[in-house]
């Protein structure tokens, strides 16, 4: 099982500290090539199952509202994913990382939307990594994946 790093595009980071509210949205970008690849990654590998594709950061003291998986091209058949998050330097006992947070084992191979389907609102204490866990086969063809997260920057704690 291998962690596979998207490098950050800089686009699509919406809202912030402003007099008109907090409210935020962030959209993480990926997409594979032919052969299955993570384009703009720090590896040239196929995604395998089990694969931790780290999309980006999600700031300290982000409330977490919402989530959406947007498969314009879908991965290959049998291909899902979980979509969660994870601290850099270790768990928080107040808010415990979880790499299914939002959406658990979801069908990636399937063109379409995949909502946020937990009961669950947490803020995050500490800066933390959107986390997109593969699951069902390894990735042999070219995608098109966009992730929405959601939420309230409250600030650091």
């Amino acid at each position: 099982m291998a962690t596979i790093k998207k490098k950050p595009s800089g686009y699509g980071q919406f809202g912030g500290f402003s007099p008109y509210g907090n409210v935020t949205a962030l959209a993480f970008f990926m997409a594979t090539n032919a052969t299955g690849a993570v384009i703009d990654s720090d590896t040239t590998a196929q995604v395998a199952s089990g694969d931790v594709i780290d999309l980006g950061e999600l700031p300290e003291g982000m409330r977490l509202d919402d989530a959406q998986i947007l498969i314009k091209t879908g991965m290959t058949a049998t291909v899902t994913g979980s979509l969660g998050f994870k601290y850099v330097d270790g768990d928080s006992t107040e808010v415990p990382q979880d790499a299914a947070y939002f959406i658990n084992a979801g069908d990636l191979a399937t063109a379409g939307r995949l909502r946020a389907n937990t009961g669950k609102l947490v803020t995050l204490p500490k800066a933390a990594r959107l986390i997109l866990t593969t699951g069902g086969a390894a990735n042999a063809k070219a995608s098109d994946i966009k992730v929405i997260v959601s939420g309230e920057l409250t600030g650091p704690r």
